[in-house]
């Protein structure tokens, strides 16, 4: 335990140990990057390193060490860098299997503009909430021409009178009540504590009644225990053109697992790219953090990849602890230097082969001399 000034009053503080998974392909580089930017910022913090992904794969044949559950048990905050999933191991996904494993239900995606990176749009800032166990990602699917493809498609003729083509495969789509509720409340729970003004359920009930129609009636059940928070609905075919048309518009969208998958990215288009768009995956117990891009291995060591969406995503873990001024240092930071448009690396420069980008190391450098300009100045 130690001793910290803030703002003239001594509080006692104790470092707080978070999971550091830095991942492969351009993952250690941008978190070294990560790390280095939260450090300038003060908080009161320490890391635990541990690995997973297609490197260790190699070394030790398995993509997801006990160690890595370990240490995310013990410390219950992780970040991670992206991973790799080696071709041929029978391992869907190192991210898949800690969200499961964890039960991570609510993945949490901003997507939001900053002045300096290139867009169509202007004034974006909505927040993505995708339930993360449930929907057609459930993983209950059935093999076309397998046995239990065939026993499933006559039970639904014998009960349904409907006709399923015998060579089809099959997925389910689980919703249940309870899932619901509990992405649904936090959604609006979110909204609260970010003073944000409204929650938007995006759903099919029009058709899937039973099933995105139990999430919509859960939706509307729920809104009315937060009547300080405007509550909507939008068919999500009809949301993907809103917010091509004005995103603007929308704060907070809370969506079954699939269509949050497919309009997160797509929000994301609407300010930059995955390269700005930081996530979260958070359960009741554990919190992981992580960028949404991929590992991009063929930029492996060559000081070239933008390392904004691995920074953000920090600065949603250091709000999740509580280090607030820290977290609102750091984005200011981060913000500043886009803005400024002088140390950024290729892809936030006009033009793919702008000879004034730098690498990821000089837009660190940047970021963290910004901080301590900050710190000069209050």
């Amino acid at each position: 335990m130690q001793k910290q000034a803030s703002k003239g009053i001594e509080k006692e503080t104790i470092k707080r140990t978070i999971t550091l998974i830095p991942g492969d392909g351009i993952g250690p580089e941008i978190t070294e990057a990560m790390v280095r930017v939260v450090e300038a910022t003060g908080a009161d913090i320490e890391w635990e390193v541990v690995n997973a992904g297609a490197e260790v794969y190699e070394r030790e044949g398995t993509v997801l060490p006990q160690r890595v559950i370990d240490s995310l048990k013990k410390n219950r905050v992780g970040i991670k860098g992206p991973i790799t999933t080696p071709v041929g191991t029978g391992f869907r996904s190192v991210n898949v299997a800690l969200r499961k494993f964890f039960d991570l239900y609510a993945c949490v995606r901003p997507c939001k503009n900053y002045p300096g990176i290139s867009s169509r749009y202007e004034g974006v800032d909505i927040v993505i909430i995708r339930e993360n166990t449930e929907d057609l990602y459930a993983g209950v699917e059935f093999e076309c021409g397998s046995s239990e493809a065939i026993e499933l498609i006559n039970f639904i003729k014998e009960r349904k009178d409907v006709d399923i083509r015998k060579d089809s495969g099959i997925s389910i789509k689980p919703i249940s009540i309870g899932a619901s509720e509990r992405i649904i409340r936090f959604a609006f729970e979110y909204a609260r504590k970010n003073n944000r003004k409204k929650v938007t359920c995006v759903h099919k009930a029009n058709i899937m009644k039973y099933s995105d129609g139990l999430f919509l009636d859960v939706f509307k059940r729920i809104a009315s225990d937060y009547q300080d928070i405007e509550s909507e609905d939008r068919i999500v075919d009809n949301m993907c053109m809103q917010l091509v048309q004005k995103p603007q518009f929308y704060d907070v969208l809370v969506l079954p697992n699939l269509y949050g998958d497919i309009v997160s990215d797509l929000a994301a288009g609407l300010v930059g790219g995955l390269g700005v768009a930081p996530g979260a995956n958070i359960g009741d117990e554990i919190a992981l953090f992580e960028p949404t891009h991929g590992s991009a291995p063929k930029y492996k060591g060559k000081n070239k990849v933008n390392p904004t969406a691995m920074m953000l995503s920090a600065v949603l873990m250091l709000k999740y602890i509580g280090e607030n001024e820290c977290a609102d240092v750091m984005e200011k930071a981060i913000a500043e230097v886009i803005k400024e448009g002088k140390y950024v690396t290729y892809d936030l420069k006009p033009g793919s082969d702008n000879h004034t980008a730098v690498g990821t190391l000089e837009m660190t450098e940047a970021i963290v001399d910004k901080i301590k300009s900050f710190k000069v100045q209050y």
